[in-house]
This record gives structure tokens, C-alpha cells and sequence, in this order.
């Protein structure tokens, strides 16, 4: 009886050193930190962008002590100066130097495209928190990339509908800035508009670092109901001015996408501003319970509200930290970690959101008046569009036959009803 007991003892004894071994050897592989690599562009013209992204992702961090599924978690910061060949070095040095686990960015659809075929050559799990591109998880989507910010034209094509069954627009005009977020912005805008029976008589796209407006202003139809516009930033305020200066503000309506009057700019803003209707996946302005405390802390941490830049990021962060959860913390399999970024749900400061199948969100987007409120200017929420995916009402299949939104497609006049 002594011995089979012993033997017994003896048997457990082996099976736990033997799995206590093969645990802790796996666990001692990745028991050090977790790497993030942040990509924005922290100097240049985009720098404020950047600043906001940084401080978004700090706060979060900060909000769970900078561990992760019990292990520190650190963030090496890469300048982008908003250029894609810096974009791609500070990339591959993130990558190849400093061994993260995971990218988290960039902003600008210039770096995002710069990055995206070392991602894919090099198989590096990315989350990207800003860059919008349509074909990024559409026609071209990537097993390595996982977005948590939009589509393109997922917020114009609620917008259109809004501006022609609400606002009751009929002839919409285009005023951009000539890179690819443009085409699509304006060709998902364009699509719902004239399907529903508007007219759009008019695209002018202006070069993408254009500072002065006064040349292109003239131009615009005056005949159009609204402007639909793309500046972000300091050519955004530059042109509000510039338009208001040539007596246009109050006759023609202004109308854009979500970044003409993001949070990092409108403070600096004038009287120009007001009026300006805009749809993006977050406002400032919203009363949930998760934005109201993160706007509280961002404040507290930046001296400053936080605009679409900021919660981006933060978001980015706390959809990386389900993840790791789900892992406990073993980020050893790069697939299995796509698997479980694509598997997140989570409730953040825009509201709920999750992806869809294929790695893009599905989420609230909220139609956004500029009003001067307790003497500040906000993008108040007039209308919320709820769990809007990167397809609208369209089948993905059908969607997907389609060509991508581009300079030239579709032509004006496309969809109009026969």
C-alpha cells in the first residue's frame, strides 16, 4: 500500500515538474515586455496630430498602470514628420532594432501606404488607428492589419443621406485636397447623394500642401446648395478665413468630413466655423459615460480636450489590450494574436465597436454641427447613424465589384437616377 502510494506521489510529482518546465520555459520566452511601436508624426505640419495620438495612447496606458496581461508594457515612439519615407525607416526600425510585437499607426494615408507592403512582406501584427483607406480592408486587405478607425467613405454615405433627406440639399459640390482619402470621401459621398436623386455639378481638387485659397475660391460653383469639403489642420482654418474674408460664408453652406473641424484645430477657430456641418465615428461633444471620463483625463493629462486624434489612439490601445488579455499575455503566435485583434469587442469613447469580417468597424457615426457653446466651439451631435459598416446598405460581394473611388471614378452625373 506504501509503495503504490509512493509510486503514485512519485507520478504527480513528474507531471507537474514536467508541466511546471514546459510552462515556465514558454512563459520565461515572452515574460519580458511588451513592446508597442506608436507611429504618428510627432514634428512637421501634422505635429498637433501626432501630439494628440501620443497623449491618447499615454492616457490609456496610464489607466492600466503600463502592464498588460501582467506584463510592462513600453512604447517607442517613431517620427514620422507626416512623410512616407520616414514613415517606412521608423517602421522597419520598430520592427528589425527594437523587436515590438505590435505597430500601432500612422495617421496619414501617405504613411499608410508607404508601410503597409513591409507590414505584409514581414508579417508584423498592426493596428492601425486613424488610416482610412478604403481598399485597406476591402479589395486589398491585409492578415496583418487590423483597423479601428473607418473607411473613407463610411462616413459620407450616412452624411449623404442626411444632407439630402434632412437638410434637404439637392446640389452638392466637391472641394478637396488631391490625394486618394479625397477621391474617397467624396466618390462614397457622391454615390448615396445622387442616388438618391442629388446632383453633383462640381469636383475642384487642389494640391495637397496648398496653403492659399484665394485662386480656387472664384471657382466654386455658386449655384451648389453646399460645399463639401477635405482640410484638416492649418489649411482647414486657412481656407474658412479666406472663404469668409470673400463674403461667401452665409450664402453657400459648408459641409465637410469629420477632420475640417476636429477638436486639435476648432479652439483656434472663429466665428467662421459655425454652421459647418460634418459626420465622423466621434465628437468631443458626446455625453456617454466613456467619453465624458476620458475627455476628463485627457484634459487633466494635456491641458486640452482631445479631437478624433486623440481617442483614436487611445482606442487603438484598449482594443490591443483585449487582445492580450485573450492571449494571457502570450504573444509568441503572430497569428493567433490576428486572431484574437479580430475577435475584440469593446465599448470606447465613440461608443461600441467591433469589426467586421473583414478587420474594419462597425460603429456609430454621428452627423456634427460647429456651435458656439458656454463660449467655446463644439461639433455637436445632431444625428447618430448606429453600427454603419464599411459596406452602408450594399451587400460586400456586390460592393466589392465595384471599382475603388479614384480621381476620376465615379465620373459626376454616375449615379444619378435615370
Amino acid at each position: 500500500m506504501n509503495r503504490m502510494g509512493n509510486g503514485f506521489l512519485g507520478i504527480l510529482m513528474v507531471v507537474f515538474l514536467t508541466a511546471f518546465f514546459f510552462t515556465s520555459s514558454a512563459w520565461a520566452k515572452d515574460a519580458g515586455s511588451i513592446k508597442i511601436g506608436f507611429i504618428a508624426p510627432m514634428s512637421g505640419p501634422l505635429a498637433q496630430m501626432g501630439k494628440d495620438a501620443e497623449n491618447g495612447a499615454k492616457l490609456y496606458l496610464e489607466e492600466i498602470g503600463h502592464k498588460m496581461a501582467g506584463r510592462k508594457v513600453e512604447m517607442i515612439i517613431g517620427d514620422t514628420e507626416g512623410q512616407a519615407a520616414k514613415s517606412l525607416s521608423k517602421t522597419k526600425k520598430a520592427v528589425e532594432m527594437d523587436k515590438v510585437d505590435i505597430i500601432l499607426g500612422p495617421i496619414s494615408g501617405v504613411s499608410g501606404a508607404a508601410i503597409i507592403p513591409y507590414i505584409n512582406s514581414r508579417g508584423v501584427p498592426t493596428v492601425f488607428p486613424v488610416y482610412a483607406l478604403d481598399d485597406l480592408t476591402q479589395r486589398e486587405r491585409s492578415q496583418w492589419i487590423v483597423r479601428t478607425s473607418w473607411t473613407s467613405s463610411q462616413t459620407s454615405y450616412p452624411f449623404a443621406e442626411y444632407c439630402y433627406n434632412v437638410l434637404g440639399y439637392r446640389k452638392v459640390a466637391f472641394f478637396c485636397s488631391d490625394y486618394q482619402f479625397s477621391y474617397e470621401l467624396a466618390g462614397g459621398f457622391q454615390s448615396v447623394f445622387e442616388g438618391l436623386g442629388g446632383t453633383c455639378p462640381q469636383r475642384i481638387y487642389a494640391p495637397y500642401t496648398c496653403l492659399d485659397f484665394n485662386p480656387y475660391i472664384p471657382q466654386l460653383d455658386r449655384n451648389a446648395d453646399a460645399i463639401y469639403l477635405m482640410w484638416a489642420g492649418k489649411q482647414a482654418m486657412q481656407f474658412l478665413k479666406q472663404y469668409q474674408a470673400a463674403g461667401l460664408k452665409g450664402r453657400i453652406q459648408l459641409i465637410g468630413t469629420g477632420v475640417v473641424t476636429d477638436e486639435n484645430s476648432l479652439p483656434r477657430m472663429g466665428d467662421e466655423a459655425l454652421g459647418i456641418f460634418t459626420s465622423l465615428h466621434y465628437s468631443t461633444a458626446l455625453e456617454n459615460p466613456e467619453n465624458l471620463e476620458f475627455q476628463r483625463k485627457f484634459k487633466k493629462l494635456a491641458g486640452k480636450i482631445s479631437g478624433y486624434y486623440g481617442e483614436s489612439y487611445y482606442t487603438g490601445a484598449k482594443w490591443f489590450h483585449a487582445a492580450v488579455e485573450a492571449l494571457k499575455g502570450d504573444l509568441g503566435d503572430k497569428k493567433k494574436l490576428m486572431e484574437a485583434l479580430r475577435n475584440v469587442k469593446i465599448t470606447c469613447p465613440r461608443g461600441p465597436l467591433k469589426v467586421d469580417a473583414y478587420g474594419s468597424p462597425i460603429q456609430n457615426v454621428y452627423i456634427r454641427k460647429v456651435e458656439r457653446v458656454k463660449g467655446e466651439l463644439q461639433n455637436t451631435v445632431v444625428k447618430t447613424y448606429e453600427n454603419v459598416s464599411q459596406f452602408w446598405k450594399w451587400n460586400p460581394e456586390e460592393y466589392l465589384k465595384e471599382p475603388i473611388y479614384s480621381r476620376n471614378y465615379p465620373p459626376l452625373g454616375h449615379y444619378k437616377k435615370k
